[in-house]
């Protein structure tokens, strides 16, 4: 099959992008002049192109290839970058880091495809097009979140992860570490949370015929070390981590290594083996609160990120309101009923994430007014985004109808399990609603990311599968996404075959993802993982 020129098949598309005449060839002889501050954009080209074309590009003070950073280019902004290729030279300039390291990914998606494969590749010319370049962003937050809760993945496959997310110029890397079936963020004030917490038994969910857990023992939890590597890795590509500790549902897991935190301190729970949203949740004592404190201590110490997820999503309060202590506690705080406790503990955190000087990332929810310094992660609705904008929170967009990665792609019969109720193809990615409510607005939505949730997804195979070519259309709505469906969909078809010389399984399912399962397919009406404890998730 023929495939467009790479210069034509950029993704995301610059937001400028003229061509012009002849090509520029990176051979043995290629030097890079790096100006101050550039070093690491220059150390991160050589690392990226090493593997497929083997070229050493040392640094030379009279090099053709410049890399240069240049506060004076504000309208460059953060992350916004130049690209000037002739035959003579190239020329890449930023006003800040971030810019460079998306210059980057550009240049080497201008290379020939096989340019980023991850093996020696010989008897291609290394040509980049002549062309010129202006590139900035539309939004600062262009996302991808990953739960590793549910199934773990070693970080050595989180960094890969980042490095998928980077050549699409995405730049948070949202972790869920913590929910229901698994604890995977260590405390050292609390290391039962990763070796209880952490690890899970064999079980099945639901009736015969109905299950839909794996029915194996899982476990895993990452190291202070692994993490921190991590977010230093994801630096030097321009991604930084988002962590997630969720309170005050999804925290079985907690409550199982840590039973006095729950409603009933008598209770003994295991970690959960069913899909879908548990009943348990946190108690609301002192103790339970300054427990959690110390936990997001432990989180931002490891994580620099100015950002700290608190979850906050589908939290029963039916053991609230069984709860005599509970209900003295909303009694106490003056509030309406053990409902209200919801967003009292939400605030309650809040405040800690705040006095650390960072700012706290909720998910949306039904009936929660959410403090004003929190950023609003709309899932449910994009009146959620739209309301939380007026009332002026920082909104990200994550419609699980156009975002969440773990419905299936598409209706076909051929597509492996995945969340019950519905797909989200590849053009309802692309049509994910950024719009403001009011153009006032504008300024207060972030972006957009995606989510993919692995109660289903269980190996690296799986995920990227259902990621990719889905996030492909994500990185290009948030990045500009002014040119339309028609002409990225021209784009994606060159990409693809960048996506194959990584390896990534984007076509057609691999074979170690679990065969299909019959459900009806048809775009999702309902939210993510609704069911309550003790049922199928759906």
């Amino acid at each position: 099959m023929d495939l467009p020129r790479p210069e034509l098949a950029l993704v995301p598309r610059p937001q400028r992008l003229s061509t012009r005449s002849g090509r520029f060839r990176l051979d043995e002889t290629t030097r890079l002049r790096v100006t101050p501050g550039a070093g690491p954009a220059a150390a991160l080209l050589r690392s990226l192109l090493a593997p497929a074309t083997g070229l050493p590009l040392p640094a030379s003070a009279d090099g053709a290839f410049v890399l240069a950073l240049d506060p004076a280019l504000t309208g460059l902004g953060e992350e916004g970058y130049g690209l000037t290729v002739s035959p003579q030279g190239v020329l890449l300039r930023a006003a800040r880091p971030a810019g460079l390291l998306h210059g980057v990914q550009t240049v080497r998606q201008l290379l020939p495809y096989d340019a980023l494969s991850g093996e020696p590749v010989r008897g291609v010319p290394w040509d980049l097009p002549a062309v010129e370049i202006t590139d900035v962003p539309r939004h600062p937050w262009r996302g991808s979140m990953l739960d590793v809760a549910r199934h773990f993945q070693p970080v050595s496959y989180l960094r890969r992860y980042v490095d998928l997310m980077a050549l699409h110029k995405l730049n948070v890397f949202h972790l869920h570490l913590t929910d229901d079936q698994g604890w995977r963020m260590p405390v050292a004030a609390y290391p039962r949370l990763t070796e209880v917490g952490g690890v899970r038994t064999e079980s099945m969910a639901g009736p015969a015929g109905t299950d839909r857990f794996d029915g194996v023992p899982h476990g895993g939890a990452y190291t202070r070390a692994e993490l921190r590597d991590l977010v230093v890795y994801a630096a030097e590509r321009g991604v930084r981590v988002l962590p997630e500790t969720g309170v005050p549902g999804h925290v079985r897991a907690a409550l199982a290594a840590h039973p006095e935190l729950g409603t009933d301190p008598g209770r003994r729970l295991d970690v959960w083996t069913h899909w879908g949203v548990c009943e348990n949740v946190l108690g609301t004592d002192d103790h339970v609160l300054d427990f959690f404190r110390t936990v997001l201590d432990e989180v931002m110490d490891v994580f620099p990120s100015p950002y700290v997820h608190l979850g906050g999503d589908e939290c029963p309060t039916v053991e609230w309101e069984r709860s005599a202590a509970a209900r003295a506690r909303a009694a106490a705080e003056g509030l309406p009923g053990p409902r209200a406790l919801h967003p009292w503990f939400i605030a309650r955190m809040s405040e800690h994430v705040v006095r650390a000087g960072r700012r706290p990332v909720v998910w949306a929810e039904n009936g929660v007014t959410l403090p004003l310094e929190c950023t609003v992660m709309s899932w449910r609705e994009p009146a959620h985004a739209h309301a939380a904008a007026r009332r002026g929170h920082e909104v990200v967009h994550a419609d699980h109808r156009a975002t969440y990665f773990d419905y299936p792609r598409g209706p076909g019969t051929g597509e492996p399990p995945g969340q019950p109720g519905g797909f989200v193809d590849l053009r309802a990615v692309y049509d994910v609603d950024l719009a403001p409510p009011e153009p006032g607005d504008a300024s207060r939505v972030l972006g957009a990311q995606g989510q993919l949730w692995t109660e289903f997804v269980p190996t690296p195979e799986h995920v990227e599968y259902l990621t990719y070519p889905r996030l492909c259309a994500l990185a290009e709505r948030v990045w500009d996404g002014a040119y339309g469906w028609r002409d990225f969909t021209a784009r994606l078809a060159g990409h693809r075959a960048r996506l194959d010389a990584l390896g990534v399984p984007h076509a057609a399912a691999p074979a170690r993802v679990p065969a299909p399962h019959p459900t009806d397919l048809t775009p999702p009406t309902l939210p993510h993982r609704r069911e309550p404890c003790g049922k199928d998730s759906g």
